[in-house]
């Protein structure tokens, strides 16, 4: 699939996994995409992103982002989802970080399942591989179908972007709290330009 990659879609997945070395995790997740997504110039992805306004709002975004991570790497949804079943999950962190130090959560998942963090650890630190997590390799899935559903030949990042969009989790609710959406990046894409950031 990499080789249907434009030179810009295989540039952010590149600067995906420096993005998760510099955070010191052992995978590269959907998170790591969307920042080297934030980092590219001159391409159909900044494009968009610059239509909706967010550059301006970089700064905002990596502390969504940050403090995402500092809540385990859970969304509001998922957050939402718990204080249902009567769990405050703000209360959580607080006791969490009271116990073991402030960003106790902020820990990075292998995205290996149950068990087999240590062999993976290992494996990361004597080849310096970082592998994509579950999410991340279903992103970059994701982009090859929206590709295909707009007849465009390549994937580019202005897909990845869309598939992000997509997607549930943080990065999607992250943007769309800064009015990027599916919908507001495929206008500005295929329909005209003319969108707003909400």
């Amino acid at each position: 699939m990499f080789e249907r990659f434009t030179k810009d879609a295989r540039a952010v997945v590149t600067e995906a996994v420096v993005h998760a070395k510099r955070a010191g995790a052992e995978t590269v997740e959907e998170t790591h995409l969307l920042l080297a997504l934030l980092d590219r110039k001159g391409s159909r992805g900044s494009f968009a992103l610059t239509s909706l306004g967010l550059p301006a709002r970089r700064g905002s975004v990596e502390r969504a982002l940050a403090e995402a991570r500092r809540r385990g790497g859970l969304s509001r949804a998922d957050a939402d989802a718990l204080s249902g079943l009567g769990i405050d999950l703000s209360e959580i962190v607080s006791r969490v970080e009271e116990a073991h130090g402030q960003g106790a959560l902020k820990a990075e998942r292998s995205g290996t399942g149950g068990g087999g963090t240590g062999r993976r650890r290992g494996l990361v630190r004597r080849s310096g591989h970082r592998p994509f997590t579950r999410g991340a390799k279903d992103l970059l899935t994701d982009s090859l179908r929206i590709a295909l559903a707009n007849r465009d030949r390549s994937i580019g990042d202005e897909h990845l972007l869309l598939a992000i969009t997509a997607r549930p989790g943080v990065p999607a609710e992250v943007l769309a709290d800064h009015g990027v959406t599916y919908e507001s990046v495929r206008r500005v894409l295929y329909g005209g330009g003319e969108a707003k950031a909400g």
